[in-house]
């Protein structure tokens, strides 16, 4: 679900009132949390936060934000802990362990195979069809991915563990971890390997605390043996000591900076960051909100959350205008209330002589996996489809009612059908006999008894007429995706909201493999506009792009020049403004 980038709605404080009704609905969906724990999870004053979005697939979520972290999620009102929550209380779901290589797939937005498991002596957790489960590696019992089960324990045993065993909602490593502190899962031991630890639930047992020498990374888990016995080992305590001592002296140096101090680097090195490999100059002018939410927040070091309240700037605008003293940016207000970079010195030495960190390899395998991909504009073939009172015409071409063809091949078997029945006429080879077959395939009731020949191309053009339209489109990379009926084109229509203003709509968009949030994300910064997501009226699944005004021709360049798109596919680019005379 959160494979990939979600957009932000709203992100609001919890009043007391919905605390304690969260709380209630808390003990609710996990009983094993005690009147301790549920007040730890859902704090009575700490900061707690509602933050609304939309993921990629257009679900709307609720997270809950304790601190920095995100502990719950709530999706058509269900709530699941994430995987801070479960690193705290790795008892609180019934856990199934994989082995780590497993993982790379699930952040990429896969669900779990059964094939994937492994069984420990004491057998599977016993579970039903769509409970909540914990998903482990192994090794380590500090789950690292939340999923449901898709059939019971009792099925996954007579199926032999083949199948789809779990619908995986969040990860370790997808945007939704990303949204907290990005620290890493703590090294617990499995149980079967620790008899001293108590087994029992989250209010025997509390938040676990883990020795800092034993957290391994997930970086460390290796594979060794052969194909048939593959064994999951972590590195040892001492090697991990040594790496830890080797990142204990290169951090003296910030353990002596104040809190501020190190935010204050961290924001600058995101800075310039973001202008250096994340913004280009087609990009400008670009929103200021947009910029921190898209490019900065996104080149924070793994393990490190910005937070500009902290440092001594304490908001964005402060910082951009120290930017803009410092010439390295341009900052105006295009629109009233809303800030927008303009400008950006390139050439600056502070941009020039910044050098880029490298990233971890788990989180640039995750980016390689999660980055959009250059997108290629789909070919789109027309299709003739067979209806039930044409397929005697087609069956001796070996083809059955529901079959597809393209317009050449209809073209062949009607001339093959009408030479080996010997139809053309001998004295015109222009002219096509009529068999009652072709009769009652192309002709009308009144028509039977008058007409008795046809041209070749008057036969032709009648049969394709009478065949059901289907099309076919193959997008890059793929196997071709043949539909049934008239390709939907990209409609764009204009609508009038509060106050006579217009707003810009942009449907369908999925049938050509465009994404619509990211088609809104760039109108938002071209036009300088809102752009939001929104049902389709009358419609429970289609989503359709809002902006504010008459955006058609920033829409007709981004679809015919960028994207390709024919322009016989969309619809309603003829709305766009006029251009105003010259004086």
């Amino acid at each position: 679900m959160f494979a990939k980038a979600f957009r932000v709605k709203s992100n609001t404080a919890v009043k007391g009132s919905d605390r304690r009704k969260l709380r209630t609905d808390v003990a609710a969906a996990f009983p094993a949390f005690g009147s301790e724990q549920l007040s730890e999870l859902v704090p009575g004053k700490e900061e707690l936060n509602a933050v609304k979005l939309y993921a990629h697939k257009g679900d709307a979520v609720t997270v809950y934000v304790n601190g920095s972290n995100p502990i719950l999620f709530e999706l058509r009102g269900t709530l699941y802990p994430t995987v801070y929550t479960l690193w705290s209380y790795p008892n609180l779901l019934p856990a199934f362990t994989t082995w780590p290589p497993v993982l790379e797939k699930l952040v990429g937005g896969a669900d779990l195979m059964l094939p994937g498991l492994t069984v420990p002596p004491g057998g599977l957790p016993q579970v039903q069809q769509g409970d909540l489960c914990a998903i482990t590696l192994v090794g380590n019992r500090a789950p690292v991915a939340v999923g449901v089960a898709i059939m019971s324990t009792a099925e996954m045993l007579a199926s032999g563990l083949k199948g789809r065993g779990f619908t995986v909602l969040h990860t370790y490593l997808d945007h939704l971890w990303q949204f907290g502190d990005k620290s890493s899962p703590p090294s617990i031991a499995p149980l079967d390997q620790d008899p001293s630890k108590c087994v029992g639930n989250p209010k025997e047992e509390g938040p676990v605390q883990v020795d800092s020498i034993l957290q391994d990374n997930l970086e460390h888990l290796t594979l060794q043996g052969d194909e048939e016995s593959r064994v999951a080992r972590p590195t040892s305590s001492s090697e991990a000591a040594e790496e830890l001592g080797e990142t204990e002296m290169d951090q003296d140096s910030t353990d002596t900076k104040t809190l501020q101090e190190q935010m204050d680097e961290l924001l600058l090195r995101c800075f310039f960051h973001a202008l250096k490999c994340r913004v280009t100059k087609a990009d400008l002018p670009l929103l200021t909100s947009t910029f921190l939410g898209s490019h900065m927040f996104s080149c924070c070091p793994e393990g490190q959350q910005l937070d500009i309240k902290k440092s001594s700037y304490k908001k964005l605008s402060k910082f951009l205008h120290h930017m803009v003293k410092e010439e390295i940016v341009q900052v105006k207000e295009l629109s009233k209330g809303v800030e927008s970079i303009v400008a950006v010195n390139w050439k600056h030495p502070s941009i020039t002589s910044f050098v880029v960190p490298e990233s971890s390899p788990a989180a640039q395998s995750v980016q390689e996996d999660t980055k959009e991909k250059p997108y290629r504009a789909p070919d789109i073939r027309s299709l003739y489809c067979i209806p039930a009172n044409m397929t005697s015409l087609f069956q001796a071409s070996g083809h059955k009612k529901g079959n597809t063809l393209s317009g050449n091949e209809v073209r062949e078997i009607i001339i093959d059908y009408a030479k080996k029945n010997n139809l053309v006429d001998a004295n015109n080879k222009n002219l096509v006999k009529l068999d009652p077959i072709l009769c009652d395939c192309i002709l009308e009731k009144d028509e039977q008894y008058t007409i008795l020949m046809l041209p070749w191309d008057k036969l032709i053009e009648r049969c394709l007429e009478r065949l059901k339209p289907a099309y076919e489109v193959t997008f890059y990379g793929q196997e071709p995706i043949v539909k049934k009926g008239k390709i939907c084109p990209i409609e764009i229509t204009l609508a009038h909201r509060t106050y006579n203003k217009k707003v810009t709509l942009i449907q369908n968009l999925e049938v050509f493999g465009l994404d619509p949030y990211s088609v809104a994300s760039i109108l938002q910064q071209r036009c300088q506009a809102s752009a939001t997501i929104t049902p389709v009226p009358g419609s429970k699944d289609a989503i359709q792009v809002q902006i504010q005004g008459n955006q058609i021709n920033h829409l007709s360049r981004l679809l015919l020049e960028e994207y390709d798109i024919p322009r016989k596919y969309i619809h309603g680019l003829e709305k766009a403004p006029k251009a105003g005379k010259k004086k």
